[in-house]
Order: structure tokens, then sequence, then C-alpha cells
């Protein structure tokens, strides 16, 4: 598998509106109606996503396989949030992002997450059993 060349610095950045269906009451993540933790997490690795995604050549793909979060301030419904990832490192076929989502001014939550280059038919193979 010949793997693309990320460069450190390398970022994208992805927006979310608040909606009732990404607070933490309607994700089982707590009974507040703010902005879910497991949303932030989500926003997060679609930043990661982005910031690959032109340069992954056909067949490869990226997974998330690791992630570590601090979700530092309450976002109500109807705000909008940024999140930022910014390619961090490179180390063979893992990448390390730095993420920072921010409600305007605020900084909401700083994740860290790491993703995995793989050929994408093989991942997919396995996951459905197929050892080959």
């Amino acid at each position: 598998m010949e793997l693309p060349e990320f460069a450190p610095g390398t970022n994208a950045r992805v927006e979310l509106t608040v909606g009732d269906a990404d607070t933490a009451q309607s994700l089982g993540s707590g009974d507040v109606p703010v902005l879910g933790t497991p949303r932030v997490l989500a926003l997060a690795e679609a930043a990661t996503v982005a910031a690959t995604a032109r340069q992954l050549p056909g067949g490869l793909t990226t997974v998330g396989v690791r992630a570590e979060i601090s979700h530092l301030a309450p976002t109500p419904v109807g705000r909008l949030v940024t999140a930022l990832a910014t390619l961090a490192e490179v180390d063979g076929r893992k990448l390390a992002f730095d993420v920072v989502v921010r409600d305007g001014e605020t900084l909401v939550a700083e994740v860290r997450v790491e993703r995995m280059l793989l050929d994408r038919r093989r991942f997919i193979a396995r996951a459905l059993g197929d050892p080959d």
C-alpha cells in the first residue's frame, strides 16, 4: 500500500449549529439541554476526516483509533460551533490531530484524535468476517 504524504499543519474546519438532537439529553450522555460530549467528539472526528479527504487516493481511508477529549464549556441549542482539526504528528500510517472546538471566542473543547491509514476494502472485508 503506497501511503500518501501528509504534512503536519494540514487542517480543516467543520461547523455545526447545535440542534435538539445534538444535546446531552438526546444522546443519553446527560440530562441537560446543551451540546453533548459524544456530539463534540463526532464533530472533531468529522474535521479530521475533512483534513485528509482531499489527499487520500482511491482505495485508502482513515479510521479513528483513539480520542482524548476535554469538554470545557456548555453550548446551548441554536449556537454555531466550529471544529478546527490540525494534523500534529505523522508516524507511518498513524495520524494524530489536535482539534479545537469553539463557540465564537469561547473554547468549548480540545480533542486529540488519532486515525490510522488503511486499505478500505480489506478493512470492510475483515469487519464482515473475511480474513483476507
